[in-house]
């Protein structure tokens, strides 16, 4: 069992940087990939980035590319994501998620392949 914790959300003008962290409990973190999904209003749950559990290698969505950058700390059981040059339509939800198996080495971006959720964290970005 995992729980998951985010934290670091809020209100910034485009352009600007937030970084995101999610702290986990449960023994089996350091062998779980991590990720990063938003919701926006209306719209559908979509992923934004993700790490396997060795930290080696990172996935992200288009959208995010060259702008986000995800990283983990297995010793402290957390899971950032740095978001610079934010723009308005980034604005979300963001929801930390923990992969349903351990110790793999592919990275997925569906919903279906995290078992575990946090209840996510607001990021709102001005024009």
């Amino acid at each position: 069992q995992v729980q998951l914790v985010e934290s670091g959300g809020g209100l910034v003008q485009a352009g600007g940087s937030l970084r995101l962290s999610c702290a986990a409990s449960g023994r089996t973190f350091s062998r779980k990939t991590m990720a990063w999904f938003r919701q926006a209003p209306g719209k559908e749950r979509e992923f934004v980035a993700a790490i396997i559990w060795t930290g080696r290698s990172t996935r992200y969505a288009d959208s995010v590319k060259g702008r986000y950058t995800i990283s983990r700390d297995n010793a402290k059981n957390t899971v950032n994501l740095q978001m610079d040059t934010l723009k308005p339509e980034d604005t979300a939800v963001y929801y930390c998620a923990a992969g349903d198996r351990e110790l793999a080495y592919s990275i997925g971006s569906s919903e279906s392949e995290y078992a575990y959720w946090g209840q996510g964290t607001q990021v709102t970005v001005s024009s």
